[in-house]
This record gives C-alpha cells, sequence and structure tokens, in this order.
C-alpha cells in the first residue's frame, strides 16, 4: 500500500511537469505572411532544408526556401499600409517536395532551362542532345520534377536582406552537357525592390536560361479570379505557338491583337478572346520580344512590364537585361488535377494570378536567328530581372 501511494504521487508530480513545460511551450513564430518555419525545417536529398526571411525597413518581407529557391511569399504595403501577400503557394514544405499530388513550379528558380525545347532535342556543335521529356514530347523548364525546382540548394544568407543560393548540376542530367555551379541571390532593396540576379559556369559547352517562377495576385484574394489585374506589356512583337506551346519561328506584331498591352488594360478585357492563340494556351501563356532588349543588350534600367491592383493599389514594375517575357495567366489553376489542391490561401480558381518570366525566347536553341542561350567553358552567365512595388 506504501508503494502504490508513492507511485500515485511520483505520477502527479510527472504530470504536474508536464503541465507546467506545456504551459512554458512559445507560440510558434510565424512570419509577417504567416508562415509557420518549423513547417519548412527538414531534409530532402540529405541536405538541410529550412526557410529564410528576407526584408527591409519598410516592412517588405520575402520568405523562400532552398528547395527549389522557391519564393514561397512575398508581403508588400497596399494603399492603406497594410502588409499583403502578392504570391501564391503552399505553407509548408511538404506539398513543395510531393511532386505526385501537388506538383507546381510556384516561386521556383528555375533550370537549367526555362519554359519549353521542342521534342525535348538540341544541336550544339556537332553533337545533338536528347533531353527528359516531361511536357508531352516536349522538355519544359528542365525537366520539371527532376529539374533544379525539385532540387535543394546550399544557401548563404547575408544580413537581413540577402539569400544566395548554389547549387551545382551534374553533367548529363536530364540530358544537358557540361557541369554547371549555378548562384541565384534573391536580394530585397530599401526601395521595396525584389532583385534576383543568376550567375553560372560551366565545363563544357552548354545552355542556360534561368528565370523566376512567382505567380503574382495583388489584389491579395486568392478566392477570385484576378481579371482586374491592369497588365503592361513593353513590347511591339510576340512569338505565337503551336497547340503544344512551342514558338512557329514567327515573331508578330502585337498591333490588331489581344496581345497588345502597349497600353495597360485589365487583363479580363481580352483573356477570353477568340483570338487562336488565347484559345489554343486557355489564356496567355506567351512569350512577348521586348522593347528593352537591343542591339544583343537588355536595357534593365527601363520598365518592360507592370501589372496593377485597383482594389489594393499595389503596382509591380519589372526590369530585365533578357530578350522576353512570357507572360502566364494560370491556366491550369483550378482545373483538373488542380482543382481541389489546398494551398496557403486555399484552392485556387484558374486565372487566379500572372506569371512574368524573363527568358530568352522558347526553344531558343533550335531557333539560330534568335538570341542565344549557349554558355562555354570560361564564360560567366549573368541573367537579371527585378521586381519593384509601390502603391497607386
Amino acid at each position: 500500500m506504501k508503494a502504490f501511494k508513492s507511485s500515485i504521487l511520483g505520477l502527479g508530480v510527472v504530470t504536474l511537469m508536464l503541465c507546467a513545460c506545456a504551459g512554458s511551450q512559445k507560440a510558434p513564430q510565424l512570419t509577417v505572411s504567416g508562415l509557420d518555419p518549423a513547417k519548412f525545417d527538414t531534409t530532402i536529398q540529405s541536405k538541410p532544408v529550412m526557410l529564410y526571411t528576407l526584408k527591409n525597413a519598410n516592412g517588405m518581407e520575402v520568405c523562400i526556401t532552398n528547395y527549389g529557391g522557391r519564393v514561397v511569399s512575398l508581403c508588400v504595403p497596399d494603399k492603406d499600409g497594410k502588409l499583403t501577400d502578392v504570391v501564391l503557394g503552399f505553407d509548408n514544405i511538404a506539398q513543395y517536395a510531393d511532386t505526385l499530388n501537388s506538383p507546381t513550379d510556384y516561386g521556383s528558380s528555375v533550370g537549367r532551362y526555362a519554359n519549353r525545347i521542342k521534342d525535348g532535342k538540341f544541336t550544339l556543335g556537332e553533337t545533338e542532345y536528347q533531353l527528359k521529356k516531361n511536357d508531352g514530347p516536349n522538355c519544359l523548364h528542365g525537366g520539371g520534377n527532376s529539374g533544379w525546382m525539385h532540387q535543394v540548394y546550399d544557401a548563404e544568407q547575408i544580413g537581413d536582406s540577402i539569400l544566395k543560393l548554389t547549387i551545382v548540376a551534374k553533367d548529363g542530367e536530364n540530358g544537358f552537357p557540361g557541369k554547371v555551379m549555378a548562384v541565384t541571390t534573391y536580394k530585397v532593396t530599401a526601395d521595396n525592390i525584389l532583385d534576383i540576379t543568376w550567375e553560372a559556369e560551366t565545363d563544357k559547352p552548354t545552355i542556360i536560361n534561368q528565370t523566376n517562377h512567382n505567380y503574382y495576385n495583388l489584389s491579395g484574394d486568392f478566392t477570385q479570379p484576378g481579371y482586374d489585374m491592369v497588365l503592361y506589356v513593353n513590347a511591339d512583337n510576340f512569338t505565337p505557338s503551336d497547340k503544344l506551346y512551342i514558338p512557329t519561328g514567327e515573331i508578330k506584331s502585337v498591333e490588331g491583337t489581344p496581345m497588345d498591352f502597349r497600353t495597360p488594360h485589365a487583363i479580363g478585357d481580352s483573356i477570353k478572346s477568340d483570338f487562336d492563340q488565347i484559345q489554343n494556351a486557355g489564356g496567355y501563356d506567351h512569350n512577348w520580344c521586348l522593347n528593352t532588349y537591343k542591339d544583343g543588350q537588355g536595357d534593365d534600367t527601363q520598365v518592360c512590364a507592370s501589372l496593377y491592383s485597383p482594389k489594393t493599389g499595389i503596382f509591380m514594375e519589372m526590369f530585365t537585361n533578357e530578350p522576353g517575357v512570357q507572360v502566364y495567366s494560370g491556366n491550369f489553376q483550378g482545373v483538373g488535377n488542380e482543382l481541389n489542391i489546398q494551398h496557403k490561401h486555399g484552392p485556387y480558381p484558374q486565372h487566379v494570378s500572372v506569371c512574368l518570366e524573363s527568358q530568352k525566347y522558347p526553344d531558343s536553341p533550335n531557333k539560330p536567328e534568335w538570341v542565344q542561350p549557349v554558355l562555354n567553358p570560361g564564360e560567366k552567365y549573368f541573367s537579371h530581372a527585378a521586381y519593384k512595388f509601390s502603391v497607386k
């Protein structure tokens, strides 16, 4: 009986200790955008994965995971000073890494080659290379689920505002030649710019064409299509595509077509047009030939595109040194397998967002008359895109 009492007393002490510990546990320290960094703290491909937070004195916050170099959230002030998350994504690393049930390129640093290459083939010198086909007969975004968007980068955060992400790609990865060391640097500046640079070197001739794949909805309302967002593209021409999104090789004027965004207007004004290019894609998924690129050089001090939400007043201007920008209007969101996927904002409807992807033109390796994405040993690849946020 005495021993029984001791056991009861001991259990009571343990219970009190557990209650005390539970009471002393702190609530998770969430980011401004509401993310719990603990949900991104894991190991993938035998490498540590984390959520990194960049910020400035104005309250702008960008959260990035080194899994795929992905921007997970991007908070900027609206016209009332309210910090608003303006990019799509998930609130945990498990969904980003689940390539079976929630495959996505949300926020990623795409490599080795952004956009499509016809039949997954190209010739460099005397050699024809066969790439992984992951988009019907074509190669898309470097091989998709086995491309850089699903690889773990080595990360180095420099102060509050800079994140450097490094990846080393093997020779022959997804069929691409050359061992490549690539560095993506994200920087948040004092004047509310998300500045992104891509740099790379190779040990044998290869092709490279990186981009960022943020899906933007500047209204902060992810339950409705983004038809009221006002788009501007500084381009007189675009590259028409076939039904598999491969450019035909033509360069056509935007004049008199729904591809003309030289005067800013709401995306919803033309996204359901009977124009064959829009019908083929179910919206916009096309490359524009930027006026800011001339004589082999891009002027990244000029605005090449912009997006504006009359609801929040958030205005985003884009700058790049690249010759093209792919405008994608979320045509596959809320359709088929993506219909009921739960995101950090709930399920997304079709056309909820817009991507503005700096790039060499799609299928450029097979179009020798276009700007080429070739990188040789001893050369340095450099690509730059910046997104400046303000209100009006």
